[in-house]
């Protein structure tokens, strides 16, 4: 028995707050982005991206584990190599030291609703969100 799942990140206070949610098709991202549009966290805080999990548990186990994951995708966002967070953000001392020390090339600011930075690994995906239907803050602003 398996099931697919979406795990939605959004900025929380010290680490990402996390909504997961069942999907039918693993990499389904028009319908994760759909379902994004309907995630509120702590503090009005929405999603900054999702992944996909799937699950699966044998007949003869209580518990799933996971057995699939994919990539993250950013809903949105601009990629910052380490030169460009020194010259744009060369206050942020904390998010030098780390991509520094632990060899991040890359990271993505997202501003869909309260700024992150998250590291961009070689696989992640930053969609261009005026492909489905503009970013999800217009949302929460007209209402």
């Amino acid at each position: 028995m398996q099931q697919h799942f979406v795990e939605f990140l959004s900025p929380g206070t010290f680490v990402a707050e996390s909504t997961t949610k069942p999907i039918e098709q693993f990499n389904d991202i028009h319908t994760a982005v759909a379902m994004a549009r309907e995630i509120e966290e702590r503090h009005n805080a929405v999603p900054y991206g999702f992944r996909f999990i799937t699950r699966a548990r044998a007949d003869d186990e209580l518990d799933s584990s996971e057995v699939g994951r994919s990539a993250m995708y950013y809903l949105g966002g601009r990629v910052l190599t380490l030169d460009g967070v020194r010259r744009e953000m060369p206050n942020e001392k904390i998010l030098i030291s780390n991509m520094e020390s632990n060899g991040w090339g890359r990271v993505v600011v997202s501003e869909n609703s309260w700024r992150t930075v998250q590291p961009l690994g070689d696989n992640d995906c930053i969609l261009d969100m005026a492909e489905y239907g503009g970013p999800l803050c217009a949302d929460r602003a007209s209402t």
